[in-house]
């Protein structure tokens, strides 16, 4: 009998940092009964032969790659049907479309991109591959909130809450020396620091809850925390396409953590809000009803684990036929983190002119 893990779509990962090592290797473990990771790559031979041996257990066959021939071997190797590219910020668009225009299907870790221009540029490459094959490989963008059960019953609760009347997300955060990422030195050389790695989260959150695009906002962006690189705290008006203004308050370091998204309607209001339930991280969603009753719904987090398998799920079904035909999860097209960094990069545009108003790019 054939071995069952021969019909599984195969796949690479490309980068073996933090997020590589504690995120993707203990998730693709959790679903390795769907897929096969045919290699790990890594800059150097020392990293990625770390990586394998965290994966081996799951994965007996697994390749180490490494270095520009490594990649090559991922490239050429027509067994792998798609890759989770998790590397630093300013070089992941450029390894995308690299995988892409060799017909690999691409997960990419957030952010979409280090700016607009960027991102405009990587998706005008990408949509040019249509001239090159019938057959376009997905561009998906990792960013787990999208994938979220609390943000999907969420966004149906507010549906329920009548005419949106305002919106609050206020974000303090932990990010401090005893955080991992703190040390970061991509993070801390992108544009925007801390706020735009983190940052993308908390909008496709926003986003997910309103079913609505931010229109313009107006904000002052400080720098307060000087073990942080610049700014470390946003205070943000934004207006959706709908009309209905909102606030966003965003601290990257906080003495008193607390993530938090409210809606308020004129039938009622809803909550989403960063907790823990029985020693399980998640969200708890309240539900605020029209005669004041209120409704908790906790939801671990599984966002990162819903999102591999969707795109696990998208790149057998695009294997099987054109991707012409074939449509993909909305929810993580790459064109949904591009419009997360536009987002940002307006707020910070806009307290660069003092807090005037700056309309959102619209892709």
């Amino acid at each position: 009998m054939a071995d069952s893990t021969s019909v599984l779509p195969r796949i690479a990962v490309i980068g073996a940092g933090i997020f590589a090592r504690t995120q993707y290797i203990p998730r693709l473990r959790e679903i390795a009964d769907i897929v096969v990771v045919k290699a790990f790559w890594s800059r150097s031979e020392e990293s990625a032969k770390a990586a394998v041996e965290l994966a081996r257990d799951f994965a007996p066959e697994i390749e180490c790659k490494w270095g520009d021939s490594g990649l090559d071997d991922i490239i050429n190797d027509h067994s792998i049907l798609g890759v989770a590219v998790v590397l630093a910020g300013q070089v992941q668009v450029e390894i995308s479309l690299k995988m892409l225009k060799a017909g690999k299907h691409v997960i990419q870790e957030k952010p979409a991109a280090g700016s607009v221009a960027e991102a405009e540029t990587a998706l005008s490459y990408y949509n040019s591959l249509n001239n090159i094959s019938p057959t376009k490989p997905i561009w998906a963008i990792a960013e787990n909130y999208r994938f979220e059960p609390a943000f999907v019953e969420s966004g149906k609760l507010v549906k329920e809450i009548g005419e949106m009347m305002n919106i609050q997300v206020i974000v303090e955060g932990s990010m401090n020396s005893s955080n991992p990422y703190f040390s970061s030195t991509w993070r801390r050389n992108f544009f925007g620091g801390f706020i735009l790695d983190m940052g993308v989260h908390f909008v496709a959150g926003l986003r997910m809850l309103v079913g609505c695009e931010i229109a313009s906002v107006s904000s002052i962006a400080r720098h307060v925390d000087v073990t942080l690189p610049p700014p470390d705290n946003l205070c943000s008006l934004f207006k959706l396409e709908n009309g209905c203004a909102g606030v966003l308050l965003f601290a990257v370091n906080s003495r008193s953590p607390k993530i938090l998204w409210r809606v308020d309607g004129t039938k009622g209001a809803v909550e989403v809000q960063r907790s823990v339930d029985r020693g399980k991280h998640g969200y708890m969603v309240s539900y605020f009803s029209e005669n004041g009753e209120c409704t908790k719904t906790f939801h671990p987090f599984c966002g990162v684990n819903e999102e591999l398998k969707a795109f696990v799920h998208d790149i057998l079904h695009a294997s099987k036929g054109s991707t012409v035909d074939y449509k993909p999860e909305p929810r993580y097209l790459y064109v949904e983190g591009a419009r997360d960094v536009a987002v940002l990069e307006a707020m910070l545009e806009s307290s660069s002119k003092e807090g005037a108003s700056v309309l959102v790019k619209n892709f």
